[in-house]
């Protein structure tokens, strides 16, 4: 559609964001629902980051996500934070308030239950313990998430096992480390083993695991999703396993601020699906 001079702004900022998927994303729903509008790439050097951030009323844009390196970055230059943007010291979602103010929130969290959820009718984070492997950015979403849903506890595996002990020291008692040796025998009567790691990833190893111990109607979660089916996943599905990729995660952490933004509460659709997954072949 052709923009007028009225067009709401909203964008992406990274360093390099070029590969980002969130143009076509968030372009999508703007054809789909006929706004007056447009969603753009950003890139923004990490030095400039806060500056940047901090002009995006200027610019009169209505928000932006962000992604790395500026995750903490845009954290320190917001008015205002929700709840899981504080708890992780990380924002990915920026709305310029009327009066220019920024606030944050932290969608991963959201995106990820909400996928779940809808993959995985019935699903109840307090049917049973969970297994989280990974320490980084992504795994401090997913543990926040699991937590608020009700999991009773979560088993955590890293490489670097002060990572998981830091972790866990944060979000409290029913989070307890595991050793990365240990990661096989931690998926012992657990509901659901959600990977956090880049391992399996496109150009990365995959994931050295042993599923033999999970139970039959465990879930397995991968938040990977290049490729969309990762070894973790194939293996999963081989032995009937009910399994999630990570690109239903990425859709719907979208939808807060593409609503907030425009003003139209979007969906995640087969067709968004189709869509994004057209582009992630090339």
């Amino acid at each position: 559609m052709v923009l007028s001079g009225k067009a709401r702004l909203a964008g992406i900022i990274g360093w390099p964001v070029a590969h980002s998927r969130s143009p076509r994303l968030h372009g999508f729903w703007l054809e789909q629902h006929g706004i007056d509008g447009a969603y753009v790439p950003l890139a923004v050097k990490p030095e400039d980051g806060h500056a940047a951030i901090r002009d995006l009323p200027k610019l009169g844009f209505a928000g932006a996500n962000v992604t790395m390196p500026h995750k903490q970055t845009a954290f320190a230059a917001m008015d205002e934070t929700d709840a899981p943007a504080k708890r992780l010291g990380a924002v990915n979602t920026i709305v310029v308030r009327p009066d220019g103010r920024l606030f944050g929130s932290n969608t991963d969290g959201f995106g990820f239950i909400e996928h779940l959820k809808e993959s995985v009718p019935g699903w109840r984070a307090a049917a049973g313990p969970a297994v989280v492997l990974g320490a980084g950015g992504s795994a401090r979403a997913v543990l926040g998430a699991l937590l608020d849903a009700g999991a009773p506890t979560i088993r955590l595996a890293n490489r670097t096992a002060a990572r998981a002990q830091e972790l866990a020291g944060m979000f409290g008692a029913k989070v307890v480390p595991v050793p990365w040796a240990d990661r096989h025998d931690a998926l012992k009567g657990v509901h659901l083993l959600v990977n956090t790691t880049n391992q399996g990833m496109h150009g990365h190893p995959p994931l050295e695991l042993d599923l033999g111990p999970l139970p039959g109607a465990a879930v397995v979660y991968d938040i990977v999703y290049v490729p969309l089916q990762t070894p973790l996943l194939a293996a999963a599905r081989a032995r009937g396993l009910v399994t999630v990729d990570g690109l239903g995660m990425l859709l719907h952490q979208a939808r807060p601020g593409f609503e907030q933004w425009f003003g139209v509460a979007p969906k995640v659709t087969d067709a968004l699906r189709s869509f994004v997954m057209a582009d992630l072949a090339t």
